[in-house]
């Protein structure tokens, strides 16, 4: 039986909105088609186990943030070389942010960032909070749908880039039409609600790249019923 191996990263201080709803689609989508999927919580203080497929990283609040920031310094020398050799992340708000260079607060020290995608957050003055439509290049996946709610101003840089533009919502800064991020296999959103139920095809690709062979496909009519029925859909 074929293995996948998850870290879910720092679950006891990011993980609101929903967020732990990614880890479980990620298991149970590769379990339906016969591969065992681990998973390995990794808090602060815990000792790593090596090597994963998928790493995910949730959101949470600037407390939860400093402690993260801290602890992802730690750890940034092993996390971008998995980037570099192919591991799959998913960094959803604040895990989002911490995976770009920092993320500055209005009256705060800078929270510093691991750099495995090329962006940087500022603290903006207006909170984004809705429901989120987002047109895609991705054939297997035209729209994502989610819910954001983050006062965060994400802007992207060189290599890194956009995962879609924005129909409903506000995206990474509310400016420039962009939401989320990629370089390489790092994935970065503001889709909280869970992201991954209300997007299965592009969990199954989240899940491709992580073993690096197509899937079978699944019966996704319940899960596209529900995607579909959130589209353009305001808050």
């Amino acid at each position: 039986m074929k293995k996948l191996r998850i870290g879910h990263l720092y679950p006891k201080l990011l993980n609101i909105y929903g967020d732990g709803g990614n880890i479980i689609t990620l298991k149970k989508r590769a379990e339906w088609r016969g591969i065992e999927a681990e998973i390995h919580e990794i808090n602060s203080g815990d000792v790593w186990l090596g090597e994963h497929d998928i790493y995910f990283i949730g959101g949470g609040q600037d407390l939860q943030q400093i402690e993260v920031s801290k602890e992802l310094q730690r750890h940034k020398v092993f996390l971008t070389a998995e980037r570099d050799r192919g591991a799959v992340f998913l960094g959803i708000c604040g895990g989002y942010q911490l995976m770009g260079h920092y993320y500055q607060p209005h009256d705060a020290d800078k929270l510093m960032g691991i750099s495995l995608l090329d962006a940087y957050t500022v603290a903006g003055n207006k909170r984004f909070i809705g429901n989120v439509t987002v047109k895609t290049e991705y054939e297997f996946a035209p729209t994502l749908v989610g819910f954001e709610n983050h006062s965060g101003l994400t802007y992207l840089q060189g290599d890194t880039k956009h995962i879609g533009t924005m129909i409903v919502g506000n995206g990474n800064n509310g400016q420039d039409k962009t939401e989320g991020a990629r370089y390489k296999n790092v994935f970065g959103t503001y889709m909280h609600g869970s992201f991954l139920p209300k997007n299965p095809k592009f969990a199954d690709y989240l899940l491709e790249l992580a073993l690096g062979e197509k899937l079978t496909p699944l019966d996704d009519t319940i899960e596209d019923n529900a995607h579909n029925a959130l589209i353009n859909k305001a808050y």
